[in-house]
């Protein structure tokens, strides 16, 4: 480990039972099982909360349908165990953050009977992996019905098959399970960068050094340290130990926003198999089409920048499976840097590695969990808990009931009282075109916290300043003043989605958000502007 040069140190007068390096999926559910079990945590994040990868993700709680076929093919258990692992985590988010998760049903195209009968037998067997977490049957679809859920599909598509699986907000359960960690007494510090590691005299990890955005150093003092950086992971491991072997590799996935509604029933497409092998979905998001994703080897600093031959790859097949389609319009473009794990000692092409995780702890004692997929992030963050209770030396506590914040203690009434509050909301409410929409935009924003925020915002603030999505400036100074948004693309990208869908909308948001900044204290905050690669 290289020692730390540089200005006069700060130091932290808590010494943590867990320092957390990296906010992303697994960083903050690390946070929040932590701190459950009673353990004191810190949690670190250089950018944004979910501002890397996780908030680029597809949307999709899923087992992944390729994945269960791909174990077939190649009699690979460890893809079975992926997504018998992936259905139950399904079922877990879309009981515990009901407002953040729904069930969404998609259509699997094919033309004949014999195709029809192949898939419908493997989504069955889907279906079945899932058990007690199942949220429906696969079915098939006749022409008629695969016409009415899909209009502007190609002619010459005659049949389908249905499945469901999850869709959520990626970006708002990142925040929501640090937010909820922060609640319950962890120090929760974003735009804070790890500059290096600290050791005792045996040799053993000891904490960490960080840097801010105003250039001040701080030290950390932890009893374990873990590294959840994603597609970085190899950039601390490299602080702990400079001679260990390079695991990460990383693939560029990049989704398109469309504002043509090519799913107007709710059901979305699945294309199984494009000409280079890979799997594409085309889902209803917003009232407009999310068209991803794409699978491209690329450095860690070109992990969020779209090329425009990803781009016409996508468009390429959305005109193939909509041909009528005009004058087809893009709302917003981005990407994001999946974490590939290699295997030790292994050369391996990205397309091959099983989206599995791997908890590592190296000699010095640096806990680092590496791949995996964002459906499975908390059976990452309790594995790695594992590895820090050997590393403390003692059991951890049984976990304590933490409910996100925004759901109920008891999950199954968390539907239920959604429900009751949307009378509230609409004697909050302006009487506008948009309040359905706003009452929904808000639940699933905020769950049951929806009602508390808004009785608290004066009329002006309750306005919905969009046509896209229904924002207001009450919730864009709560996402400044409570979660932790530093700059008009924290607000408009991760807090409220605007800019994912519309770009060209957030973009004239921008000068208010920059204002609320301002007034907030965060001055020069705006300096990087809207941008989806950050």
């Amino acid at each position: 480990m290289t020692p730390f040069y540089g200005a006069s140190i700060g130091m932290n007068d808590t010494c943590f039972d867990l320092l957390v390096i990296g906010g992303g999926a697994s960083g903050a559910c690390i946070a929040y099982e932590g701190v459950r079990r009673g353990l004191r945590v810190a949690l670190l994040e250089s950018h944004d909360l979910g501002g890397g990868t996780s908030c680029r993700s597809t949307k999709l709680l899923h087992g992944g349908v390729r994945y269960l076929e791909l174990a077939f093919k190649t009699a690979d258990t460890a893809q079975l165990r992926l997504v018998r692992e992936a259905l139950l985590e399904r079922g877990h988010w879309l009981q515990q953050a009901p407002f953040l998760a729904k069930r969404l049903e998609l259509a699997l195209p094919t033309n004949g009977v014999i195709g029809q009968a192949y898939y419908r037998l493997g989504l069955g067997l889907y279906d079945a992996l899932s058990g007690r977490s199942g949220i429906g049957s696969s079915r098939l679809l006749s022409s008629h019905q695969l016409r009415q859920a899909l209009p502007a599909l190609r002619d010459d598509i005659t049949r389908g098959v249905a499945y469901s699986d999850g869709q959520f907000d990626d970006a708002r359960l990142n925040l929501l399970m640090a937010l909820t960690a922060e609640q319950a007494g962890a120090v929760i510090r974003t735009r804070t960068r790890v500059v290096a590691l600290d050791t005792d005299r045996s040799g053993r990890l000891s904490g960490a050094i960080s840097e801010n955005a105003c250039g001040q150093s701080e030290r950390w003092q932890a009893k374990v340290v873990v590294n959840a950086t994603g597609i970085h992971a190899d950039t601390i491991r490299r602080m702990a130990d400079p001679s260990c072997e390079m695991r990460m590799l990383t693939s560029r996935g990049i989704h398109l926003v469309l504002k043509q509604a090519l799913c107007p029933e709710g059901i979305g497409l699945l294309l199984p198999s494009t000409d280079d092998g890979r799997v594409l979905f085309m889902l209803p998001f917003f009232g407009r089409t999310l068209v991803g994703t794409t699978d491209t080897p690329c450095s860690q600093t070109q992990a969020c920048s779209p090329s425009q031959s990803e781009v016409s790859y996508l468009l390429d097949y959305v005109q193939r499976w909509f041909p009528a389609l005009n004058n087809v319009e893009v709302g917003s473009c981005w990407a994001g840097g999946r974490p590939l794990l290699k295997p030790a000692g292994a050369d391996v092409n990205s397309s091959r590695v099983v989206r599995e995780h791997e908890v590592e702890t190296l000699p010095c004692g640096l806990v680092s969990v590496m791949g995996g997929k964002w459906t499975t992030c908390r059976p990452m963050a309790i594995d790695t808990l594992d590895a820090v209770e050997q590393q403390l030396g003692h059991t951890l506590k049984a976990p304590m009931v933490l409910p996100l914040i925004g759901s109920d203690p008891d999950p199954l009434r968390t539907p239920g009282l959604l429900q009751s509050q949307r009378a509230s909301l609409e004697s909050l409410l302006p009487d506008t075109s948009q309040r359905p929409q706003q009452i929904a935009h808000l639940l699933g924003n905020h769950g049951l916290s929806a009602e508390h925020l808004v009785s608290g915002w004066s009329d002006d603030e309750r306005e919905p300043l969009s046509d896209v999505i229904p924002v207001c400036k009450g919730e864009l100074r709560h996402a400044i003043t409570h979660e932790h948004a530093r700059t008009v693309t924290d607000v408009l990208c991760r807090r409220t989605r605007l800019a994912m869908v519309d770009q060209l909308d957030a973009e004239r948001l921008r000068p208010s958000v920059s204002e609320l900044l301002t007034q907030s204290g965060h001055s020069g905050a705006d300096a990087d502007g809207l941008d989806l690669s950050r």
